[in-house]
């Protein structure tokens, strides 16, 4: 009776210090630069125009044309790397599914046979063989009940290591996105750029039978047929270089929608027709950031980290197990249900680190130190996106003058080169004066190609930063709430792992 009741004590003051975990509270999150910046630096002044917002997960279709849009599906649905992230996720998902089972009782069952032979000498008779049969079933429960928190502890690491996954994995998904929008934008510019090279070269190609003609005719000399025949091989010379660009450029595309280089096919070039970027909004607030997924990432990694230091410190405290057992023992497989043979245990086991050569503590400063590590992880993290943001809005603005300037030069060189020839033609011009008239305009295109090319490779970059378009703060953790939808559990900023 005393024996029961002393279990009965000990089973009650487990279950009343159950509820006590140890260790810092891993929801709080780090301080960082975001924290006193309502609005970033660099963000467009009142009088520019504003634009109505897309879901963050759509920030892409700002620069989708169909084509595009096929592309970034074939990609999703094909890119090795992305196959990769999804496993990572299902890994994570694994392991917080065992972190969470190691809180639950463990039962088994054990059905065995035993047969047994005794030799031994009796005086007078000889050696005796004496045989047994035993045949047992039992149930078994183990319970090891979490007094200061380590099982709950090491499944809040798990459960934030899994939102770290899906952050990691949706922060792929947008690279490999913004990497097709590039590409397919980088394979049009160059397009643009070939085309403008062939054009060049069919004009110093009319023009050179012009001058050979005049040459033939006696009105020029032959200074003039070499100059034209020399700018005539500098142009065709300028577009096999443009061609290995373009090629390569295609293979790196196939390679990331998961073809073999090579095989893809000719894209059409539909990206003039798709509208011009919008301006970007006044006041962007920094909040914006807290969806940035990889910020996410490294937030749930500080959290993982400071749901350990808890685990950690538990385990310097004791430890209680309750064990219980039945089942039946018979000689007799046929009696294996009589319950005459009944045999039953229970155990509760407490046990307490005493000494352990410094180990426990030495694991209790190496989870503070990593986790103070991914503290100063995080904030180094917000601080390269504040700094990736207030970069492209800056190149946003000066790319958007130096586009409008591009454009009035074109428009000046393409007059200039016009008037030159037509001079030259009428033979009231020098030579000269069309040759860097028409390099002027050969120029000018192509740096109107390549600051378009620019300009939409920053805004890429720019949604990138800010982990989407210009949605509202309030709807700023649409993508962390994806990915704690994706396990079907809460928010990713909370960090208490789902109880089922």
């Amino acid at each position: 009776m005393r024996h029961s009741a002393l279990l009965a004590a000990v089973t009650a003051a487990a279950l009343l210090a159950a509820g006590c975990t140890l260790g810092p509270d891993p929801d709080e999150a780090p301080k960082t630069a975001a924290d006193t910046a309502e609005s970033f630096v660099a963000a467009p002044s009142p009088e520019k125009a504003t634009r109505l917002p897309l879901p963050p997960d759509d920030w892409w279709r700002d620069f989708a044309d169909p084509v595009t849009t096929s592309l970034i599906e074939e990609a999703l649905a094909n890119n090795t790397d992305l196959k990769a992230a999804a496993a990572r996720v299902l890994e994570a998902e694994a392991v917080l599914k065992g972190a969470y089972g190691a809180r639950l009782p463990q039962v088994d069952y054990d059905l065995r046979g035993q047969r047994n032979k005794f030799s031994f000498v009796l005086p007078r008779v000889g050696r005796v063989g004496i045989y047994s049969t035993t045949f047992q079933q039992q149930l078994s429960v183990n319970y090891q009940l979490d007094l200061f928190g380590r099982l709950r502890r090491t499944q809040q690491a798990a459960w934030a290591q899994v939102l770290a996954a899906e952050a990691d994995r949706t922060t792929l998904v947008d690279t490999l996105i913004a990497q097709v929008i590039r590409l397919r934008a980088q394979i049009s510019a160059l397009e643009r750029q070939l085309t403008i090279d062939r054009t060049t070269l069919d004009s110093w190609t009319q023009t050179a039978e012009l001058v050979e003609a005049r040459y033939r005719a006696g009105v020029v000399d032959a200074g003039d047929l070499y100059l034209v025949r020399e700018n005539r091989a500098a142009a065709a010379a300028a577009i096999p270089p443009i061609e290995r660009s373009l090629a390569a450029t295609r293979h790196a595309l196939d390679i990331l929608v998961g073809r073999r280089p090579g095989t893809g096919p000719e894209l059409p070039d539909t990206l003039p027709a798709v509208p011009a970027l919008d301006p970007i909004p006044v006041g962007l607030p920094v909040s914006l950031l807290d969806r940035r997924p990889d910020l996410v990432a490294a937030r749930m990694r500080f959290s993982a980290a400071t749901a350990q230091v808890g685990a950690a410190l538990a385990a310097l405290y004791p430890d209680l197990r309750l064990t219980a057992s039945g089942g039946i023992v018979s000689d007799d497989l046929s009696h294996l249900l009589d319950t005459s043979g009944l045999i039953y245990s229970a155990l509760a086991n407490l046990i307490a680190p005493i000494f352990h050569g410094g180990q426990l503590r030495a694991q209790v400063e190496a989870t503070r130190a990593r986790a103070e590590a991914a503290a100063a992880q995080y904030a180094s993290a917000v601080l390269q996106a504040l700094r990736e943001v207030e970069d492209g809005l800056t190149a946003d603005a000066t790319l958007q003058d130096q586009l409008r300037a591009a454009r009035q030069r074109v428009e000046a060189a393409t007059n200039a080169e016009e008037l030159a020839r037509w001079r030259y033609e009428e033979g009231t011009g020098a030579l000269l004066d069309l040759l860097a008239a028409d390099r002027a305009k050969q120029i000018s295109q192509l740096a109107l190609t390549v600051t378009q090319a620019s300009l939409w490779d920053n805004r890429v970059g720019l949604y990138l930063a800010l982990g989407g378009n210009w949605e509202p703060t309030e709807a700023g953790t649409a993508r962390t709430e994806a990915a704690a939808a994706a396990t079907g559990a809460s928010p990713a900023k909370n960090t208490t792992p789902p109880e089922g």
